[in-house]
């Protein structure tokens, strides 16, 4: 090869360098977010910086993490140590393990209240979700529902709790009041997770084994919409929804697909599935940046997260972090 030919093609090279990278830098967030993910084998969270898309830290936090989210100030991470039975509370600035929480047996998944003074957890093993105290560190309430509670869910104005059992089959409405089930809806087979739109008036929840995602009149407590899903080339019973973000404007719907290693793209007001993005393999958990111009997955079977362009509905980054990543969250600054 003479020495000309290699000056072109090394600068054809760089330049094509320069060009994927000015592409990615463009689809990032207009400023630097942090986002936490929970390692289930790992033990541990990985931690990312959306400007880079580098892991800037791994943390030990306790045995089998899995639900994650900041405080409202983003000084303090909460993550689920399931097999310690506890909620580790990190501060983000030294990712130490600066207190525990006592969380009642098997914390898999939980949700902050607006105001980030309660924390109400899903406890698998015993039935029942436990209200916390953040600050006193103090066990609120505890209120009993169905078997193999999971998926939290808040409505806007913090007035109504509603948490999954993936053994009943059920979404239990609770009163944050009076702390008392006020409701019960019946879903599909196994729900892992429930998300409130924005103006509060729906309900969406998956279905795992079900393979279909739920819509409920929250006004109503009545299901007024399945979603189904049918990817070519991929078997139904691998279709396995589990997490849910819908944008704030109400128009997308973002759903992981477990096995399916998918992410569905719907809209959101018509609830037509529009299409599906490939992303790592068994697609858990979901997070958008508080833009929402980034959507993070969590892949458990490929140990990586997938950045999708929320804008242009393209995967554009995979990150690899620890042994089987499940939860994620982003912080609030």
């Amino acid at each position: 090869m003479s020495r000309g030919f290699r000056a072109n093609v090394s600068g054809s090279v760089a330049a094509l360098a320069l060009l994927a990278a000015a592409t990615l830098a463009g689809t990032g967030s207009a400023r630097a977010y942090t986002v936490y993910v929970t390692n289930e084998k790992g033990n541990s969270v990985s931690v990312i910086d959306t400007e880079t898309f580098a892991v800037t830290g791994t943390w030990k936090v306790g045995r089998r993490p899995r639900g994650v989210t900041t405080s409202k100030d983003g000084k303090e991470l909460f993550v689920c140590a399931s097999d310690d039975d506890r909620i580790d509370v990190l501060d983000t600035a030294t990712g130490k393990v600066v207190r525990s929480l006592r969380s009642g047996p098997d914390p898999e998944q939980f949700i902050l209240g607006p105001d980030g003074k309660l924390l109400y957890v899903a406890n698998e093993d015993d039935s029942q979700v436990t209200v916390i105290d953040v600050e006193k560190n103090k066990v609120m309430a505890e209120v009993p529902v169905g078997v193999e509670p999971e998926g939290m869910g808040l409505s806007p104005d913090g007035k109504v709790l509603v948490n999954t059992s993936e053994t009943t089959n059920m979404a239990h409405f609770i009163d944050t009041t009076t702390f008392q089930v006020i409701d019960n809806v019946l879903v599909d087979a196994r729900p892992r997770f429930a998300e409130f739109t924005a103006d509060g008036k729906f309900l969406w929840v998956s279905a795992e084994v079900g393979g279909t995602v739920s819509v409920i009149d929250v006004a109503a407590r009545r299901v007024v919409k399945k979603i189904t899903f049918k990817i070519p080339s991929v078997n139904d019973e691998a279709i396995q929804p589990v997490g849910i973000r819908i944008t704030k404007d109400g128009a997308k719907a973002f759903v992981a697909l477990g096995p399916a290693n998918r992410i569905a793209v719907i809209d959101a007001k018509t609830y037509a599935v529009e299409k599906y993005l490939p992303v790592g393999q068994r697609v858990w958990q979901l997070a958008f940046t508080p833009d929402q111009k980034l959507l993070f997955s969590t892949n458990g079977s490929s140990n990586d997260i997938s950045v999708v362009d929320v804008a242009a509905e393209k995967v554009v980054k995979s990150i690899p972090v620890g042994l089987l990543p499940w939860g994620v969250a982003v912080s609030p600054n």
